[in-house]
């Protein structure tokens, strides 16, 4: 299942141009946040959850986490940006982050091991791949 599903899944089968634009509101909000998708796996970790980031960038089974696990370990305010930048309640945009951000980080190292340059910068490049790929953009 691909990350375009994932989305779908979430916001209900058939709008994937939805999908694609929870994909892509996600990491332009990780990456915005202080470190980018890398700073906000370290807060993770921080936080409590290295053994769910250790499985995301391992090549094993992504483990999952509720919304309300990545809104405390994250802060609010993570979340609300997220819900502003798509429009959605606070409460469906830690939904949509804890369906997705296993699934990111996982294809962002398929290797087991982030992607040269750090994992900030990836993010958006991995969208647009990801995007060009399903929707022939």
């Amino acid at each position: 299942m691909g990350l375009l599903d994932i989305a779908e899944g979430l916001l209900g089968r058939g709008q994937t141009g939805g999908a694609s634009d929870v994909i892509t509101g996600v990491v332009q909000t990780l990456n915005g946040q202080p470190g980018g998708l890398g700073g906000v796996l370290d807060s993770l970790q921080r936080a409590g959850l290295g053994e769910a980031v250790s499985s995301w960038i391992g090549t094993g089974p992504n483990a999952s986490v509720t919304g309300e696990t990545l809104q405390s370990a994250l802060g609010s305010g993570v979340v609300q940006d997220l819900a502003s930048k798509l429009g959605i309640s606070p409460t469906d945009a830690s939904s949509h982050l804890a369906g997705l951000l296993p699934g990111i980080v996982d294809h962002l190292t398929p290797n087991g091991a982030a992607p040269e340059g750090g994992l900030s910068g990836a993010g958006l490049d991995f969208v647009k791949g990801l995007l060009a790929r399903n929707l022939g953009a």
